[in-house]
């Protein structure tokens, strides 16, 4: 008799915890899990349009990082923003690692080889920034000298272009830091950075100056980049359309970029 009703109360015992275990399970596929997530990445060293203020946290904010989160809830989207290398971004899209990238990139023919693009959402100049005492005012004045870019940028791409007719050397670094650092230790007699960004840097060294380069007709533009057919695209260009006809996407550049906004 003893031995039937352990027996008894070990069938009773092991179908509550497989209760138990099933009831957990739901639980958990009842949660936050049910809302689909994207994953951005970004290279994080493009102060405002995203960065780490690490005196604060670790976390990636800026104007980029506003944008796609705010686009993102519009469409039921939680978004997961990462940081890696500009030059390792597209990679990670055409790999299947990222739904999509926002870092001040800009279309070139060579990149929409490999994705998508989406409208511009906005435009921007590039600026040679210099030491205060190198007498370099002029895109002629980088004749025989060392410039720095961002690896795999837009800013490459300019300075390759000069080079063909003006006898400079291009070298190129992965952060923007890095870029400011080598101007300051005289690696580098100058860099070509995009200006909104080249101005926070300026703004913090008044050992640094710089000055805007003519561009070609065409505007230099950024917009978001999404892997090869991927229907997000036509989804984050209807609603940055929205945006920009409601003034939505305007108060996200002022808070970013006014500096005498709140």
């Amino acid at each position: 008799m003893k031995k039937w009703l352990l027996s008894l109360l070990t069938v009773v015992f092991a179908g509550v915890l497989l209760s138990a275990c099933g009831s957990s399970e739901e639980s958990g596929s009842d949660g936050s899990s049910d809302k689909k997530v994207l994953k951005m990445v970004t290279s994080a060293d493009y102060k405002p349009f995203e960065y780490i203020d690490t005196a604060k946290s670790e976390e990636i904010i800026g104007f980029d990082v506003d944008l796609a989160k705010t686009v993102a809830e519009k469409l039921g989207y939680e978004l997961e923003v990462s940081d890696m290398d500009f030059g390792g971004l597209i990679t990670a899209l055409k790999n299947g690692q990222a739904d999509l990238v926002l870092a001040g990139m800009t279309p070139t023919e060579k990149r929409e080889e490999s994705v998508d693009f989406s409208d511009i959402y906005y435009t921007s100049n590039h600026m040679v920034v210099t030491a205060k005492d190198s007498g370099i005012s002029s895109a002629e004045g980088l004749e025989g000298k060392t410039v720095g870019v961002q690896m795999g940028s837009i800013q490459e791409t300019t300075a390759d272009e000069l080079a063909k007719t003006i006898d400079m050397a291009v070298e190129d670094r992965n952060r923007i830091p890095e870029l400011v650092q080598e101007i300051k230790s005289g690696r580098f007699d100058a860099a070509i950075i995009e200006d909104t960004v080249a101005e926070g840097y300026l703004a913090k060294n008044d050992d640094l100056t710089g000055f805007v380069l003519e561009q070609s007709e065409e505007e230099v533009g950024y917009a978001m980049a999404f892997p090869k057919g991927s229907e997000l695209r036509d989804q984050f260009n209807a609603e940055l359309q929205k945006m920009k006809e409601s003034g939505e996407l305007e108060e996200l550049v002022l808070k970013w970029f006014d500096a005498d906004a709140e």
